[in-house]
């Protein structure tokens, strides 16, 4: 099976050990260019969708309406818009690709289950099918920003960032604490720095602009690090004062 993967190379290595070394993988990274850069991307996107027999689009969903997709097989990573979303900003009703969600954060897509929310039930037979080729199992949720794990998760690492804030413990303790507490394969620090906290704010703020739980809305701690662009430093000892 040919793999077209769009703003993907940052995954590229899950990917492929999730999925295999049977298939064919293909990348494009969409960037800023000038005019002619621009249209011979596209020129090359669009040959390679042609061949393509599944396209995973991990980058902006404004993005995957610019090209022709009818017919085609996508999978949308939607840890931060539903599919409903996507489609809105897609803007265009003459696409009519088989589109799935996914949850395609890194650490969170190569495991056992692959994680999908359906944009037509009518889609689920070419979901087991495509699952079966790719030789994944995979689990349906319902199509809501942050799907499952990822809110999950971005929850938990929001709610360390309000301990560390609060000083009641330091990254350190709190990561240690939740891997042998809970059994977690990573503390939530460690964890945010391997999503990437850019990620994790993004999840957290659709949620919030979703919801108003307070549960998502973003801690200040954790939004001045994604504005700066810093990672949490595991190393640092001490609760912060």
């Amino acid at each position: 099976m040919h793999l077209l993967i769009i703003d993907g190379a940052h995954m590229a290595t899950e990917l492929e050990t999730k999925f295999g070394s049977d298939h064919q993988y293909t990348y494009f990274e969409i960037t800023e260019a000038t005019d002619e850069e621009w249209q011979k991307l596209k020129r090359e996107i669009k040959s390679s969708i042609r061949s393509s027999d599944v396209i995973f689009h991990f980058g902006p969903h404004r993005y995957w309406g610019m090209f022709d997709l009818a017919g085609k097989t996508v999978f949308l990573e939607c840890s931060s818009a539903s599919l409903d979303e996507a489609v809105w900003s897609a803007n265009d009703e003459q696409f009519n690709p088989t589109l799935f969600g996914f949850c395609g954060l890194p650490t969170l897509l190569n495991r056992p289950l692959l994680e999908v929310s359906l944009y037509n039930s009518e889609n689920v037979p070419q979901l087991a099918e495509i699952c079966a080729v790719l030789g994944t199992d995979y689990r349906v949720v319902q199509d809501r920003v942050g799907l499952v794990t990822p809110r999950v998760v971005c929850m938990i690492i929001n709610e360390a960032c309000y301990t560390l804030q609060e000083g009641t413990a330091s990254i350190q303790d709190i990561d240690k604490s939740m891997k042998l507490g809970t059994s977690y394969p990573r503390g939530p620090f460690e964890w945010a720095n391997l999503i990437g906290v850019s990620r994790v704010y993004d999840v957290l703020e659709a949620l919030w602009q979703d919801t108003h739980d307070e549960r998502y809305k973003v801690c200040p701690l954790l939004k001045t690090m994604y504005l700066r662009g810093e990672s949490f430093d595991l190393q640092k000892y001490g609760a912060l004062h």
